[in-house]
């Protein structure tokens, strides 16, 4: 929480004094988070502007974005739109140029860039439109790698874990294989499973969809279906207006903005 001090001037007294501190209301929630937030996720008065060599660029102006937990929400627009800076900011991949961003209770736009990865690394799964699997290690192996980063789960347990996580998602049978060796919904079901592997609370898709045909698009976004209703809470960014239409939520963002929001039954 932030207070102001604004000076004041008296005639009677010239000298600088302080006007009274004033705190911010009490959050209208039951059980706040370290940090006042009443919502997993906070985005307050975000704005993250670029300096380019044509001039400053504004790619958000503003954001205020509330997301609960058990919320499976959509972030959709054209390119350029901004809604990948977004979901950015949450993971804390980039920083906010202002404003305050609250997962949990963790203040993300306070952290160093060492705080962040370990941050990240055990409280928010990224998974990235182009798999971004290591092509020389196994695909148990790729899901095994956030648990030895972040040396959670005890290392005898970590194998059997990644071949749990690989069943979950339909990929046991090829847990030995190279990346190369699979197709890429597959590769996009191995990316699952690895942003689950430190049983983070919050997943962070961006275009998760965006290189698979419709079918396996569909059977992606079943097993998010699936995992919203096993407790996680998931942030989606997608072009694809029929996904956005099963979700929980979608928000809309043009230029820098939310400009809608819809809620699903």
């Amino acid at each position: 929480m932030i207070s102001a001090l604004r000076p004041l001037f008296f005639r009677a007294a010239p000298a600088l004094r302080a006007a009274p501190r004033v705190y911010a209301a009490e959050p209208q929630c039951a059980n706040p988070y370290t940090h006042g937030n009443c919502h997993l996720i906070e985005l307050r008065n975000v704005v993250k502007v670029y300096e380019t060599p044509a001039g400053r660029y504004h790619a958000l102006k503003g954001i205020n974005l509330c997301v609960d937990t058990h919320e499976f929400v959509a972030i959709i627009g054209k390119s350029g739109s901004g809604k990948s800076t977004l979901i950015n900011m949450i993971t804390g991949i980039d920083r906010p140029t202002a404003g305050e961003i609250y997962v949990g209770d963790t203040a993300v736009h306070r952290l160093s860039e060492g705080e962040m990865a370990v941050w990240r690394g055990k409280h928010v799964g990224v998974i990235f439109q182009f798999f971004q699997l290591l092509p020389t290690l196994t695909l148990v192996e790729n899901v095994m790698l956030p648990m030895d980063f972040c040396n959670t789960f005890p290392r005898r347990e970590r194998y059997e874990r990644a071949m749990q996580l690989l069943e979950h998602v339909g990929m046991a049978d090829h847990a030995h294989k190279l990346p190369s060796a699979v197709s890429g919904g597959q590769q996009q079901r191995v990316a699952i499973a690895r942003a689950l592997a430190n049983d983070p609370p919050i997943i962070v898709a961006d275009e998760p969809t965006g290189n698979l045909d419709s079918k396996t698009a569909n059977a992606i976004f079943d097993l998010f279906t699936r995992l919203v209703e096993e407790g996680k809470t998931i942030v989606m960014v997608t072009h694809d207006q029929d996904l956005a239409r099963r979700v929980t939520r979608a928000v809309t963002v043009a230029d820098g903005e939310i400009k809608d929001e819809v809620r699903r039954a």
